[in-house]
């Protein structure tokens, strides 16, 4: 690189600076707070209580529905699940991510 594509390169990053300082940027802004910590409170209160204005579904109350099956057969299947060998199987630990034959027979089923 020759002096004079120096010389260039050099005034072009100074009139770049001076620039950037002409424009008066100010890259952080103070905190204008003109409430009291009182009424920002009470003001994120009701917020809250408002719910989720930027939502797409109608606010609902969740309803539980009735099991079919009796508290019994509901813990005799969880204990079968608890004993299961492949209680844990991830399927990307094996090839593929396809969980084995022999793996997937054992399942106990609903």
């Amino acid at each position: 690189m020759n002096i004079s594509n120096i010389i260039a390169v050099a005034a072009l990053s100074i009139l770049t600076a001076v620039g950037a300082q002409a424009q008066g940027f100010e890259p952080v802004q103070p905190l204008k707070i003109g409430e009291s910590r009182v009424e920002l409170a009470a003001e994120g209160a009701a917020a809250a209580r408002g719910g989720n204005v930027y939502g797409d579904v109608v606010a609902a109350p969740l309803t539980a529905q009735p099991s079919r099956l009796d508290r019994a057969s509901v813990h005799a299947e969880a204990v079968a699940a608890a004993h299961a060998p492949n209680q844990n199987l991830d399927r990307r630990a094996f090839a593929n991510s396809e969980v084995p034959r022999q793996f997937r027979a054992t399942r106990p089923t609903r």
